[in-house]
């Protein structure tokens, strides 16, 4: 059973020598994406996406999983480092002064919907000293740890917030992030470089995107017209979605020195790979 803590992998797969390499996993219901990082030039190795035409169950996850490794012979090396993403919207942030370990269920339960069996760990965001408490694809890690022994995990959340934190060290004013993804998009609100607010979406078509951007703005008093917005992940300038928020919000610009980590090599979409390039 993996437990929450991190742990750096102590590899039991085959005897293919790997060096200076990072295999990242990136899990959801919506969909599985890996990544071989280089760590000595900073480049990416191999980059791959399988998306799921419906929503899964965790059972039906783990079996892609499985399919993953039983087709792809890369994801059978040795590696330095494998780091797990586990991608859900069963996470709440915590203010560590106030953070309990013996009474962790007792945050989610506010804002998600979990049962007595799931099991829940949390990361610790110390730059703006927040704890991350969160469900873990719990039978996805196991057959990884079986697969691979110890390894390291968090949840796309925690570093979401910790680079654009970071980026926003020094910032001044209010400024918005939104993370696309192909069902949900996530909200960062920064007011002069801190944490204002966190939030996820699960939206279906533009008119969902846009209405809930507007209203978040509305609920924090900021003015589409003013806030600088920044966008990550899955969306270009072409897109509808980029054409929808235009239309609502003037000042939209797309960051690519957050969302590739200052890696390098062939991506289908480079502004698709914020979390599944960071390096733990």
């Amino acid at each position: 059973m993996v437990t929450g803590l991190k742990f750096m992998i102590q590899s039991k797969t085959n005897n293919i020598p790997i060096t200076n390499k990072v295999l990242s996993i990136q899990i959801s219901l919506n969909g599985l994406s890996f990544c071989i990082l280089n760590t000595k030039d900073n480049s990416i190795l191999n980059i791959d996406h399988k998306g799921f035409n419906n929503k899964v169950t965790p059972v039906e996850l783990l079996d892609a999983v499985k399919h993953a490794f039983n087709t792809k012979t890369w994801l059978n090396y040795s590696y330095n480092t494998v780091q797990v993403i586990h991608c859900n919207e069963l996470a709440t942030l915590v203010p560590k002064p106030l953070f309990d370990e013996s009474a962790i269920a007792d945050y989610l339960k506010l804002n998600s919907k979990i049962l007595k069996t799931d099991y829940i760990t949390f990361d610790d965001i110390s730059v703006n000293d927040t704890v991350n408490v969160y469900v873990p694809y719990v039978n996805v890690n196991n057959y990884l740890y079986e697969h691979f022994g110890n390894f390291t995990f968090k949840h796309y959340s925690t570093i979401l917030i910790e680079k654009i934190l970071a980026s926003e060290k020094h910032a001044s004013g209010n400024k918005m992030f939104i993370h696309v993804n192909a069902t949900h998009f996530e909200i960062i609100i920064t007011k002069n470089g801190a944490l204002a607010l966190y939030n996820t979406f699960e939206y279906q078509t533009v008119e969902d995107f846009i209405y809930y951007i507007l209203f978040t703005a509305e609920q924090l008093e900021l003015n589409p017209e003013e806030i600088d917005t920044v966008l990550l992940g899955a969306i270009r300038k072409d897109d509808a979605l980029y054409t929808v928020l235009y239309k609502y919000i003037r000042h939209i610009a797309i960051d690519i020195k957050i969302q590739n980590n200052n890696a390098t090599g062939t991506q289908k979409n480079k502004h698709s790979n914020v979390t599944l390039l960071t390096r733990f």
